[in-house]
């Protein structure tokens, strides 16, 4: 409705949304009614321009206030909504070296404009009898309908709800003043990190063994911490830290997981498994008394591997809707996925060993996909957006091979057992695909390299 990104189409400004006075108010009211409020600080943004804006946005239930728009339009934007182009006229959403060159904003033009927004909020506060913001929050008692709206659009609007004073119950307050307990001393991670400490001391390599449950969220995160202030971005060697979990993995298993870590999990995981993945190595299979065929049953659930930056990962089964979703350097292996699978990728490898929803690719810039496509199926899933067909070289004939008999050897997978024992054959059903402009750039390298070489040889 009223905020949303400068590269919003117009199509969405015009229809989508609403406005934010009918979410604040909601949200404020349902926080109060279920004694919530006092641990949840409401932020509300939309265009906010005024202190005005501000002043009624406490009075409906914010203590903070998001003001973006307006501070973009003091800095020299001028809204062309060609923010996701790189063409920016007055060098503010671009990195085009002569693009920026017109920029002419200052620092003090923004900090000018917020102190006009609390100059007159606390105008508005003083008039209404508030010394301080937290005295003021969901306050709508301070709030009236003008009485003189006669455009016929808005002399009949109700308005009663979104100025509903909710029953505040004793002991409650109607701004954050708790913080939340999110039970980070129980985490299992605690345990890894005592397995742990020969390796993070002095790169000793380790094994353990555990059972993990759903409500062990993040497992691997913390270790990955230790292991990141220790040994920085580069991580451990490969597999100095291996540990073996049997139960149903909670959200965000193995959650930006450092190099030198093996998370091998007999069971199940949720959703966000290998989120940000960094280095490390997760590998996911049925547990060895499950009746199901892998293949044909889910193992993972939905947005695996967003945002990963690097690392592997095998699971032996299906994954669920949005795999890969902006993967920008790791490789992993499944044996079937969702919708939207590789959405917004823009690096790394993705290998899918079994049928793909519908809509692949959207959005895909970088990286590379391989369908084994045994029931050509895939062709009428994949969005050409942005991508094409690419022809299987050799250097994917190595990648394939390498990746599947890593597949093969850590979760003892029938699909890629299958497609070793006739490789050959099997190669011709699989479907690279390929982001065009991608493509284009790693062929450009490839050529700027190849004249490099030669006039070194001259030379």
């Amino acid at each position: 409705h009223d905020g949303g990104t400068g590269a919003s189409p117009v199509s969405s400004i015009r229809h989508a949304g609403g406005p934010w006075e009918l979410g604040l108010a909601e949200t404020h009211q349902t926080l109060v009614k279920n004694r919530l409020r006092d641990r949840i600080t409401v932020q509300a943004d939309g265009q906010m321009k005024t202190g005005r804006d501000l002043a009624i946005a406490t009075l409906l239930g914010a203590e903070e206030w998001g003001v973006a728009t307006a501070a973009l339009i003091v800095e020299g934007c001028i809204m062309m909504r060609k923010c996701h182009l790189n063409t920016c006229p007055v060098g503010i959403a671009t990195q085009n070296k002569d693009l920026r060159a017109r920029y002419n904003g200052k620092p003090e033009h923004v900090v000018n404009f917020f102190k006009f927004l609390a100059s007159e909020l606390r105008e508005i506060m003083a008039e209404l009898g508030f010394r301080t913001v937290d005295e003021m929050v969901g306050r709508v008692d301070k709030l009236k309908v003008r009485e003189n709206l006669s455009h016929w659009k808005q002399k009949n609007l109700d308005l009663s709800l979104i100025l509903a004073q909710p029953e505040v119950q004793e002991g409650q307050d109607v701004i954050k003043t708790k913080e939340q307990d999110h039970a980070i001393d129980a985490q299992i991670d605690w345990k890894f990190l005592e397995l742990a400490k020969p390796a993070l001391e002095n790169q000793t390599k380790v094994e353990g063994s555990f059972e993990i449950e759903n409500i062990n969220r993040s497992a691997g995160t913390i270790l990955s911490n230790e292991i990141s202030k220790i040994y920085k971005g580069e991580g451990l060697p490969e597999d100095t830290i291996k540990i073996n979990l049997k139960g149903s993995a909670g959200q965000s298993f193995g959650a930006f997981t450092a190099a030198g870590l093996t998370l091998n999990l007999e069971g199940e995981a949720n959703d966000y498994f290998g989120k940000g993945l960094s280095g490390a190595k997760l590998i996911l299979k049925p547990h060895i008394e499950s009746p199901y065929d892998p293949k044909e049953n889910i193992i993972v659930g939905n947005v695996a591997f967003y945002g990963a930056t690097s690392g592997e990962a095998y699971m032996r089964g299906i994954g669920g809707e949005r795999f890969c979703v902006r993967n920008s350097g790791a490789k992993a292996v499944v044996e079937g996925i969702g919708d939207h699978g590789c959405e917004y990728m823009t690096g790394g490898i993705a290998l899918v060993l079994g049928e793909t929803g519908r809509n692949f690719a959207a959005g895909m810039s970088g990286g590379v996909a391989y369908i084994y496509d045994k029931n050509d199926t895939f062709k009428a899933n994949c969005n050409m957006e942005m991508v094409e067909f690419d022809a299987i070289d050799e250097e994917d004939k190595e990648t394939l091979n390498y990746l599947i008999s890593r597949h093969k050897e850590y979760t003892g997978s029938d699909v890629a057992e299958e497609i070793l024992a006739d490789f050959d054959h099997a190669l011709s059903k699989f479907v690279k695909v390929m982001p065009t402009d991608y493509k284009r750039v790693l062929l450009e390298r490839k050529v700027e390299a190849l004249q490099n070489t030669k006039e070194v040889t001259h030379g």
